[in-house]
């Protein structure tokens, strides 16, 4: 069987490693650190089944023309993808679908957002309506940065148009909690969950970014809890995009916290995490592809498990992320690093110079990933991988896992 990725980060990468233990595996655009990289885009490639990795071409409705050439597509059409294209819209329909989540406004007009913010309480949490690479949300106890933030966004000076309507919500405390949900259009199928760190500094201090760093498994998470995943968040969103004509073939990947008063659905996103699709494919045992394949076709049969190692990935970012980065600096110590037990680098923001040398080209460049028998010891293993690993102004959160039962993200 071949199989077309497309994307080109290390969500894709990880994917590409997966999907290669029983099927031939091409990914467009790709990138040089990630193998079977082709330049055709996906509409002009053959192949029996494609995996959509970014959020951006799901947007785009890049599955429904792959549909409309016959082709098996996992990931939902540009209706599905919504859910993560408009925070507002995704709003909508979890709340006509009795998923709980936090207290909320959607704005366009300035005057009538700064009117709700007054009413609040901190903290304060502002989204961008539309997609902004993972950096269009600010928490913030300040109310001088939430009214700035609005004015921002709203004026289209942060994100463009992205920002023009905004979402503003309660802030909620509590530990966070992703889990992955493989849907057919009727059910879901959870993968193992996983938790990840947004901010980019360590002590969850500075702006957020994409990621920078996961693990899993996520030590709180009881399969009773799971099953109200399932039952509470899952189904009911799957049975509302049902009601309003949307097959949903794709992941739904449900961000959550587990608040004084129960689960809440933070957001929801179209795709696989990132960096938790890289802590969740090394511990899948179950054949990736023909669980796609499966949900693809509309049909769920076969069971998925996982191993019991857990999994730990730390971002290698660029200097200036998430910012603007600095970009075109040589990579040294892949290599040495993934000699390493149980060590996996995967290529998130790469490229390559004249001379074939890696190079950096984005903000989030290397997800250096590790498993071990315990959390400690795939933590450990990561980090010492880390150190082998370096480019001029390099940096990482050293904190990644490091309270993995109780720590808040």
């Amino acid at each position: 069987m071949k199989v077309c990725v497309v994307g080109s980060g290390g969500r894709e990468h990880a994917l590409v490693e997966k999907l290669s233990e029983s099927a031939e595996v091409l990914i467009t655009p790709g990138s040089p650190g990630i193998p079977g990289m082709v330049p055709t885009p996906a509409e002009e490639i053959e192949a029996d089944l494609y995996v959509i990795g970014p959020e951006a071409p799901l947007v785009d409705g890049l599955a429904d023309r792959l549909r409309a050439k016959g082709k098996l597509v996992f990931g939902p059409g540009a209706d599905g993808a919504r859910l993560e294209g408009s925070k507002a819209w995704m709003k909508e329909v979890v709340e006509a679908a009795g998923v709980p989540t936090a207290d909320h406004g959607t704005f366009e007009d300035l005057n009538d957002a700064l009117e709700y913010l007054a009413g609040m309480v901190p903290p304060f949490v502002i989204k961008t309506d539309g997609l902004a690479a993972g950096k269009g949300v600010l928490v913030t106890d300040s109310l001088t940065e939430a009214r700035n933030a609005v004015g921002d966004y709203l004026s289209g000076h942060a994100f463009g148009d992205a920002g023009r309507k905004v979402v503003i919500e309660e802030g909620m405390t509590g530990p966070e909690l992703s889990v992955l949900a493989v849907c057919d259009g009727n059910k879901g199928v959870l993968l193992a969950p996983a938790q990840d760190f947004k901010r980019v500094g360590e002590n969850d201090e500075g702006p957020n970014t994409g990621g920078m760093g996961a693990y899993s498994p996520v030590p709180f998470v009881t399969d009773e809890l799971l099953d109200e995943v399932r039952t509470r968040f899952i189904e009911p969103t799957l049975a509302e995009l049902r009601r309003r004509g949307i097959d949903y073939r794709g992941v739904l990947y449900a961000g959550l916290m587990l608040t004084d008063s129960g689960l809440k659905l933070i957001e929801y996103n179209v795709r696989f995490g990132d960096p938790e699709c890289q802590v969740v494919m090394p511990r899948l045992e179950s054949d990736l592809v023909q669980l796609l394949v499966e949900a693809a076709s509309g049909d769920i049969r076969s069971p998925v498990s996982f191993s019991d190692d857990a999994c730990v990935t730390v971002i290698c970012a660029a200097e200036g992320y998430p910012g603007t980065p600095r970009n075109g600096d040589v990579i040294e110590g892949i290599d040495r690093a993934e000699t390493l037990e149980g060590v996996k680098v995967y290529c998130a923001g790469v490229s390559s110079d004249d001379e074939g040398r890696m190079t950096t080209a984005g903000g989030r460049v290397l997800n250096v990933t590790a498993t071990g028998s315990t959390i400690d010891e795939a933590r450990a293993r990561a980090y010492e991988a880390v150190a082998m690993i370096s480019w001029p102004g390099m940096f990482v959160r050293g904190d990644i896992a490091a309270n993995a039962t109780t720590k808040s993200h």
